[in-house]
């Protein structure tokens, strides 16, 4: 099988790499200063184990207009690979893909080949676009990317899927539990030891094939752990609850030190209101202690490089001041159940209105009053 990695950032660019060392194809998808980045000097894994540097092909959005984000290649082939098959290399001019007009579409030249497998691993805010963007791109052969590609949703919160399911035929849902962190261009940071991370995945809504387990094979062997699951939406409904406390920790930063966890009475508010609108629902999940005993000692968040991982996905937005948070997906979910179901959050939406505020006024991660979360709670 050969890979589309659409975003990556810390989870994508830990799974691309980490498949590229285990001898697969990987193409990664990236933009801007990221993209020019990983184009020039490769894209370069910290790990506990060391310091790994990949170069491998990276193209733009196939919806992009920017000449700097088109690329010419098969999917997974190295630059040197399609400069032998009489291709040109990435970033050069394309030639007309067979099965597709690349006028048609921005990727200019990437070729997906029937046995190609697309990882999105996009914020959840990103989601919409990048399915519009990859959906009808065409595969050699005949058909769509969305007829006949399957899409991988390794990304936090349980809307992707359904999003996704609108437009391609096989939507296969990933949990994804893998400590990485992407604040500079053409870096990122992977704490999880032995393994990398724990990424739970299944067919959408429910079941397993030979595919997934296919590409659980393939994860497992680069060093991700990969179990299959008919009730793979059970565990990112889960993930979910533990996710509410990412924009916490966005807004007012982890603890320095030992002792009781700062703002405990949140993590534990915006948990309850979760439970709650899920049970409302009948919505079933995992709880801490299944995912606990799940992971083990296989996924243990080492330092690497002597420092702590500073912080999650929302806190990495937040430093990185990306634009854009993935908490109205998160916090804001639960908002969505308990509207649908009567059921009150009204810490989940004051935590969503905080981070939307922090984007608004370029907020750094840590740096909301907390004073001013509890006017919103008043």
């Amino acid at each position: 099988m050969r890979y589309v990695i659409i975003g990556a950032g810390a989870v994508g660019g830990t799974i691309g790499v980490r498949l590229t060392e285990a001898g697969h194809d990987v193409t990664l998808v990236a933009r801007g200063p990221h993209l020019a980045a990983i184009r020039a000097h490769g894209l370069t894994l910290t790990t506990p184990d060391g310091e790994y540097t990949a170069r491998l092909p990276a193209v733009g959005d196939p919806a992009s207009a920017d000449p700097a984000s088109a690329g010419s290649t098969s999917a997974g082939s190295t630059s040197a690979d399609a400069a032998s098959a009489g291709q040109a290399s990435v970033g050069a001019a394309a030639s007309e893909p067979v099965g597709g007009d690349a006028s048609r579409n921005g990727a200019a030249g990437l070729r997906l080949t029937p046995d190609t497998v697309l990882i999105l691993a996009v914020k959840s805010q990103d989601t919409e676009a990048a399915l519009r963007s990859w959906a009808d791109l065409p595969v050699v052969g005949g058909g769509t990317a969305a007829q006949r590609l399957p899409l991988l949703t390794a990304q936090n919160g349980v809307a992707n899927e359904r999003a996704a399911a609108r437009l391609f035929d096989r939507v296969y849902p990933v949990t994804v539990w893998l400590p990485a962190t992407h604040l500079e261009p053409g870096r990122v940071v992977a704490n999880g030891h032995p393994y990398s991370g724990m990424l739970h995945l299944g067919v959408f809504p429910s079941g397993t094939d030979e595919t997934a387990e296919q590409i659980g094979a393939d994860l497992v062997a680069s060093r991700i752990l990969a179990p299959v699951r008919a009730d793979a939406m059970r565990w990112k409904y889960g993930k979910l609850l533990r996710n509410l406390g990412n924009g916490i920790e966005a807004l007012f930063g982890r603890s320095a030190g030992a002792g009781p966890a700062p703002h405990a009475d949140l993590f534990e508010a915006v948990r309850v209101e979760g439970e709650a609108v899920l049970t409302a629902a009948g919505i079933s999940y995992t709880s801490g202690a299944e995912e606990a005993a799940e992971r083990g000692d296989q996924v243990q968040a080492v330092p690497v490089g002597g420092g702590q991982r500073q912080g999650g996905s929302t806190w990495q937005s937040l430093a990185r001041d990306a634009g854009s948070a993935e908490t109205d997906y998160l916090n804001g979910e639960i908002v969505l159940l308990g509207r649908l179901h009567g059921v009150p959050t009204p810490v989940n939406a004051a935590v969503q209105r905080a981070v939307r505020r922090a984007v608004r006024e370029r907020i750094p991660a840590g740096g909301f009053p907390r004073a001013e979360l509890d006017v919103l709670l008043r």
